[in-house]
């Protein structure tokens, strides 16, 4: 598990750390807000094309085989991305730093669906999202205190450590691979049908959704938003960007006993108002202590959702597409980790932080009358909820 987790830990490096910089990076290349959203989504823009594929191999020739190469190439780039002496270096070792990225998340989960099943694959689930959400915690703090200390160049100097990671795993993971080797239209074919399942496919739609305003609203605006609003500086700015792991962190670690209760459904759409309603707190909130407040309801319901998202699809994709159908799930999240900032970006341009963070928040709220009014089918078991709550 252990192993797992720090594969989970450097997949949500790429931004995590840089956030709480953006605003000193955009003023070091004399950009304008509106090129943050560049700047975040550039490094989740190639998993879109790359993270299926990678699960199409790992499902082929075994997990090790991808998941040391991506990380040493993940690191690499990373720090590399520090030392850029132009916006267009930067952008490029920072897409770089993506296609080595983009598969990380999803393989950590595969490892897990490869190894348990039901109650158990639920519960380390959710504490694989604990993890990263105390990484989340971490890494803004991490990297706005390094920003402090000397520059935004020192928050890109954690990255270097990925490639030893790498090592390990290729050194420890097993070399078997999954299953008997097929034709890759067999595979494509497979991986279309799992996909197509109607509680995989509306996960993954409730996904991509979530991770547009995440990436949107929480890592592109929010930090704008503190420097304007309340004149943070990029420690404090982190710190704040962090508050949202606490209570995230202790969600995932209740999640089996959330979802058992209240079912899958009820579960995704109770999260998608909790969202919905903190981000409109965050743009009205006229004092940074209720934007801290809302801060928290939103990490509550992070941490809820997301994992019960990642393991209906986990349970019910086929086993021997597991890992190309959650490659696919993640490449349409960071299509909405792409879209996000590039589409915050271009409000930026025309209105404030504020209305952004609020329009939002309506967004996620009127989401959660549509998830409502569209059950899910009855799922493959895992051993909690059932009825039109089923897991």
């Amino acid at each position: 598990m252990w192993l797992i987790f720090s594969i989970s830990a450097a997949g949500v490096m790429s931004n995590t750390l840089i956030v709480a910089a953006i605003p000193d990076i955009l003023d070091h290349f004399g950009r304008g807000p509106s090129d943050a959203g560049i700047l975040v989504a550039v490094g989740p823009a190639p998993a879109i094309l790359i993270t299926p594929m990678i699960g199409i191999l790992a499902d082929r020739f075994g997990r090790r085989a991808l998941i040391a190469p991506s990380l040493v190439l993940f690191g690499t780039a990373g720090a590399v991305a520090g030392l850029s002496t132009s916006w267009p270096m930067l952008l490029a070792a920072r897409f770089v730093q993506g296609i080595g990225g983009s598969g990380l998340i999803a393989l950590s989960v595969v490892l897990i669906s490869d190894h348990w099943e039901g109650e158990d694959r639920i519960r380390l689930i959710g504490r694989n999202t604990a993890v990263i959400t105390v990484c989340l915690a971490l890494f803004p703090a991490l990297g706005g205190s390094l920003t402090q200390l000397s520059t935004w160049r020192l928050a890109f100097a954690p990255f270097a450590l990925a490639p030893f990671v790498g090592v390990v795993m290729w050194w420890r993971l097993p070399r078997h691979r999954v299953g008997q080797v097929r034709t890759m239209g067999e595979q494509l074919r497979g991986m279309v049908a799992g996909l197509r399942r109607p509680v995989v496919a509306l996960s993954t739609v409730y996904a991509a959704v979530v991770f547009i305003l995440i990436f949107g609203l929480f890592l592109t605006t929010l930090p704008l938003f503190l420097d304007q609003e309340f004149g943070l500086g990029p420690r404090n700015r982190g710190l704040v960007t962090s508050v949202p792991s606490v209570t995230s962190t202790v969600a995932a670690l209740l999640l089996y006993r959330v979802r058992s209760a209240l079912g899958a459904r009820g579960l995704l759409a109770g999260g998608s108002l909790l969202m919905g309603l903190a981000y409109v707190t965050m743009g009205l909130a006229p004092a940074l202590w209720v934007m801290v407040a809302a801060a928290l309801v939103y990490g509550w319901a992070e941490g809820l959702t997301l994992p019960t998202a990642q393991e209906l699809v986990a349970t019910n994709a086929p086993d021997r597409e597991r890992a190309a159908v959650l490659g696919a799930y993640t490449a349409t999240a960071r299509t909405g980790q792409v879209i996000g900032p590039l589409v915050v970006g271009v409000a930026l341009g025309f209105t404030g932080s504020r209305t952004v963070l609020v329009v939002g928040g309506v967004v996620l709220l009127l989401m959660t009358a549509v998830q409502l009014a569209v059950p899910f089918t009855r799922p493959r078991s895992s051993g909690v909820g059932s009825g039109a709550g089923g897991g």
